[in-house]
């Protein structure tokens, strides 16, 4: 479920007893140097903005003393300890991690791209001085993205708990033979086969593993659980879209054993005879974005579809369209409305 909350008030004044953002704290990718030139970048445009840069120990350890003098040193035990919002300098598996520290609390996380796709970014590497802008007069929107509960047992003893943004994706352990598993869903077996693995994966997650393994394209609007096979070897093994409510069980057929990934990220062993269960989480991860585009828009931009045939509206209606973007903000940060026989870039 995605539930928009606005920061902006009238003619783009912050809401709320507080004017603008105090603190912020900016994670990176400290192995990429470019990474480490954003952070620092980011950080004197928000010391700049009057906005107080925070930064993990270890990855100020790596700026130079120049930036290492604007910022203050978050807790690492609470880093969010302040800070009202979270900058991430990278790329999908960069926000992945931040989502670790985030989860659970009311701070959203906001991210630059520096990677490829990006689907999780919100801006740009070119787009950070303006970002910078909004953070520190509170002109962006909040979403909520579900997020996964993940339970592993065997006979009935809990050997694990964990859980994801993107995807819980159950993978053989033998590279020389497939798995074989039943999958149940709220109680009730579906259907038995040989894989590779299974993805069981969130609308956030479905551009993710989900959408390598054949997988949907699901709207972040839209409140669903999604399982995908990998590799599978049945005549009946399509991806499945179920209740947000629903709680798939992926069972593992002895002398099958395998690996569970969450987000690629955290792993468990599993046995055989190990069942994995996955149900919607209560803990939400909150994602700020900056402008509103539609999700299409989104989707065209960052897999760089080919739309040069499409007509769609007038081109009075598409300039108004456009317009009404422009004034959001949406032109700037990666997105751009389609217009009648112009190439999307």
């Amino acid at each position: 479920m995605i539930d928009i909350l606005s920061r902006t008030g009238e003619a783009g004044e912050p809401v709320g007893p507080q004017k603008r953002l105090r603190r912020v704290l900016v994670l990176t990718h400290t192995g990429r140097p470019a990474a480490v030139l954003a952070a620092e970048e980011l950080v004197r445009l928000l010391d700049e903005a009057g906005v107080e840069p925070m930064l993990l120990p270890e990855e100020a350890a790596a700026l130079t003393a120049e930036s290492r003098s604007l910022i203050s040193p978050a807790d690492q035990n609470e880093p969010l300890d302040g800070a009202e919002l979270v900058v991430v300098l990278g790329g999908d598996g960069t926000i992945l991690r931040a989502a670790e520290i985030v989860r659970g609390s009311a701070v959203p996380l906001l991210g630059v791209n520096l990677g490829h796709v990006g689907f999780l970014a919100e801006a740009e590497r070119d787009d950070l001085a303006e970002a910078v802008e909004r953070i520190a007069q509170c002109r962006y929107e909040v979403e909520e993205r579900m997020t996964l509960e993940v339970t592993v047992e065997r006979d009935g003893v809990l050997l694990g708990r964990t859980w994801a943004v993107n995807e819980a994706s159950v993978e053989k352990a033998s590279r020389e033979r497939m798995m074989e598993l039943v999958l149940e869903v709220d109680g009730r077996p579906v259907t038995e086969f040989a894989c590779d693995g299974i993805v069981l994966a969130t609308p956030t997650g479905s551009t993710a593993y989900a959408f390598s393994a054949g997988g949907p394209v699901v709207w972040p609007e839209v409140e669903a659980l999604l399982i995908a096979p990998v590799a599978a070897h049945a005549l009946f093994a399509r991806p499945l879209v179920v209740a947000p409510t629903a709680v798939p069980a992926i069972e593992l057929l002895p002398p099958s054993h395998g690996v569970l990934w969450c987000d690629g990220r955290r792993s468990i062993t599993l046995p055989p005879g190990a069942r994995v269960e996955v149900r919607r989480s209560e803990l939400p991860v909150w994602l700020a974005r900056l402008a509103r585009p539609p999700f299409a828009d989104r989707l065209v931009a960052k897999f760089q579809l080919p739309v040069h045939g499409w007509r769609g509206r007038s081109r009075q209606e598409q300039a108004a369209l456009e317009q009404a973007a422009l004034e959001q903000g949406a032109l700037r940060f990666g997105v751009r409305p389609v217009a009648p026989g112009v190439p999307s870039t």
